[in-house]
């Protein structure tokens, strides 16, 4: 039977989803088979509870493994019949289908709210014990003082004693951020001596987005984009003329205004259309009133969506200020936010400590990209992004940056960026930006391009002129130490991106050549293929490099190196030149690292299936169980790391570069937002392996933006 776990709130408006998904994301990475519960939804439908979706969504959850219990209707009714029994029985039932797949459930309980509170409470406490759940308690602190939250911290682990609940944790929660640290000092700890975590509100979570809005109030986008993630960062009703109503418009306000004032409306499209203005999140145009035919083809091109409403403005922005954020929108900047919270305040391996959960046997690609963004985490890195001027990499940032996955800087002008950010609702708060143009960096830089490339006959005023271009200037920072590594490509060419690294930043040690590999994220295990982008025909030598870096890649991001010199010949029992050289390739690779485990030449099938291997290469330490996959060719390995990841379904995360004394990656002209914070938490990792490095020691400067 899987171990439950109950996150139970122990005071109203606790903001426990945040906890259920912290702790879900936490035991995704330390158990093979999670599952997710609810016993008690307040829809309408048990199967169509928005956080029972969001649990879903995120950790690739099926039906059997995440559910709904009772509507809050049924189990009114219930009580009201007094079968508190049945209760218990029907989510015991629907808990034992769910633990049947699962290695760890995590129960959410009901909210506290209204005047069943304390039903709820029992309730809960009940449903723990009869789950054989131990509790974590969530305690909400919002406009709490450090006494009342450390007196609601004793009153939850008193009761919840009383009723005889297994206590595995106290989580304070939305606690003032000014007061977190005197909280945390006056909490007492329990008889267990585990620390009591505490939390404090955000507003990014707390603030709801343009369709939350939408969605409470039932109004209709009439024009403008169709951004429902665009933050509410505040409410502004238009009931003065429009210079005085400019005065006070402020970055992402929501603005609510009678449907017959076109001048409102003009001077809110042209405010977002002026870098110097404030963009506002969405209009609301209210009353009812259709706004005048020849305004449609301006707010047609708003870049923020505009709602009509049919109640007047007083009664809109009231219903607008009583709107909700709640984490189970499923938003991925509001999720964003919430797991970088967590991981802030959250030590994971002592929670881990509390349970008894069974060993990994599986690495499935969800968990592998998950664990990504918990390792750059760990030994934080700063990484540059040229690319500053494409909103997928202003959108990546934003999500990087909400998680605190590491430090970034954007590259491009300033004004240009905060622009296209503010256009598109995207908040680059604690984000460097750095104009190469005007950068304090770029004559420092310039010069030391000039020494590095003066056989070629670059002087400091051709210096000059390249160190205005993103990727030289943002390599150049990787080269000098004013940052870790470099991520571009997203609107440029590979060669783009890797041109300055070749010249300047160089391989190292030991390496002749810069290749590539792709993470091929199997149901069950990683696998590793090199070189799928980068080199088209390697020689021996080559070929060895190939294998040595990306056994080194492999071991990187833990998969241990299993090397298979992949060729149309297994062993002994073919010949030619393309067979003798990955022969010669092989013993190259033995020669430098004895320590390796490496075969070759062999075929793919003998590489991968133990009963082929077995009659193939019997006795072979790799046939059979190889994890990382060396192609003789560029033609050979991009064709099968797209069939492979075509049939199989296969995520291939890459082409990660190798061989470099410093990172640099590459992404695909084609590349989403979640490619992009993939290959920055990559880039980040690889940047916590020390390099071989003459590089200087400039250091970011102080303060917010830099290099203006």
């Amino acid at each position: 039977m899987a171990k439950g776990i109950y996150v139970s709130a122990t005071t109203p408006g606790s903001g426990k989803s945040l906890v259920a998904l912290g702790l879900a994301d936490t035991l995704h990475r330390h158990a093979d088979r999670i599952g997710f519960f609810k016993p008690v939804v307040h829809g309408p439908d048990a199967a169509d509870d928005p956080m029972v979706a969001l649990m879903k969504a995120r950790f690739g959850l099926d039906d059997d493994r995440c559910r709904g219990g009772l509507t809050s209707g049924e189990v009114r009714a219930l009580l009201a019949d007094g079968k508190r029994a049945e209760i218990d029985s029907r989510c015991v039932e629907i808990f034992a289908d769910i633990a049947k797949d699962c290695d760890v459930v995590i129960v959410e309980g009901t909210d506290l709210t209204g005047q069943d509170a304390a039903v709820e409470f029992d309730l809960n406490a009940r449903l723990a014990n009869n789950l054989a759940a131990p509790v974590v308690a969530v305690v909400g602190a919002k406009g709490l003082s450090v006494a009342e939250a450390a007196a609601a911290v004793e009153v939850a682990r008193k009761e919840l004693i009383a009723e005889k609940c297994a206590l595995l944790a106290i989580m304070v929660n939305r606690a003032d951020p000014e007061l977190v640290d005197r909280i945390a000092a006056e909490v007492r700890v329990g008889a267990s001596g585990r620390p009591v975590y505490v939390l404090p509100e955000l507003e990014e979570i707390a603030r709801p987005t343009t369709g939350e809005v939408a969605t409470a109030l039932g109004v209709r986008q009439i024009a403008g984009r169709a951004d429902m993630e665009r933050d509410v960062r505040d409410i502004k009703v238009a009931a003065m003329n429009v210079g005085n109503f400019l005065n006070v418009l402020e970055e992402g306000a929501l603005v609510i205004v009678p449907g017959d004032r076109a001048d409102v409306m003009v001077a809110c499209l042209a405010s977002s259309f002026s870098p110097e203005f404030p963009v506002p999140s969405a209009l609301i145009l209210t009353g009812g009133l259709a706004p005048d035919a020849n305004i449609y083809p301006l707010l047609a091109q708003a870049p923020f969506p505009v709602f009509s409403a049919g109640e007047d403005t007083y009664m809109t922005a009231k219903r607008v200020s009583e709107v909700r954020s709640e984490i189970w929108s499923g938003h991925r900047r509001k999720v964003a936010s919430a797991l970088g919270l967590w991981s802030k305040r959250v030590d994971e391996t002592e929670l881990v400590e509390r349970l008894h959960l069974p060993r990994l046997e599986r690495m499935t690609p969800l968990r592998f990209l998950h664990d990504l963004i918990e390792r750059a985490r760990a030994q934080r890195r700063h990484v540059v992004l040229p690319e500053g001027t494409d909103v997928r990499i202003l959108r990546a940032a934003e999500i990087l940056h909400r998680r605190d996955v590491c430090d970034l800087t954007l590259l491009g002008p300033e004004p240009d960026v905060r622009e296209l950010a503010a256009a598109n609702g995207i908040d680059l708060s604690g984000i460097n930006i750095v104009d190469p143009a005007t950068s304090e960096l770029r004559q420092k830089f310039a010069e030391e391009y000039a020494r590095l490339r003066a056989h070629k006959g670059v002087d400091l005023a051709k210096a000059l002129e390249t160190m205005q271009d993103g990727s030289y200037f943002g390599t150049m920072m990787v080269q000098l130490g004013v940052v870790d590594g470099m991520v571009s490509g997203a609107a440029h060419t590979t060669a783009h991106t890797i041109r300055p690294a070749l010249e300047f930043v160089k391989t190292r040690d030991g390496v002749k050549i810069v290749s590539s590999v792709f993470l091929m994220l199997m149901p069950d295990r990683v696998l590793v293929y090199g070189d799928c982008a980068v080199n088209p025909d390697p020689n021996v030598e080559q070929l060895a490099d190939i294998a040595l870096a990306s056994a080194e890649t492999a071991a990187q991001f833990g998969v241990e190196p299993r090397v298979a010199m992949l060729s149309y010949s297994t062993g002994g029992s073919g010949s030619g030149e393309a067979v003798d050289e990955v022969r010669q390739a092989t013993e190259l690779v033995r020669k430098r690292r004895p320590d390796l485990a490496v075969e070759g030449p062999i075929q793919y099938d003998a590489a991968v299936d133990a009963s082929i291997a077995e009659s193939k290469m019997p006795g072979s330490s790799v046939a059979g169980q190889a994890t990382v996959f060396i192609f003789p060719d560029l033609n050979t390995g991009n064709n099968t790391y797209k069939a492979v990841q075509q049939s199989s379904g296969a995520v291939a995360v890459g082409p990660v570069l190798q061989g470099l004394r410093k990172p640099v990656n590459d992404l695909s002209r084609g590349c989403t937002v979640e490619d992009i914070v993939n290959t920055v938490a990559i880039t980040a990792i690889q940047a916590q392996v020390p390099a071989d490095s003459n590089a200087g020691s400039l250091k970011v400067p102080s303060g917010g933006n830099f290099g203006r």
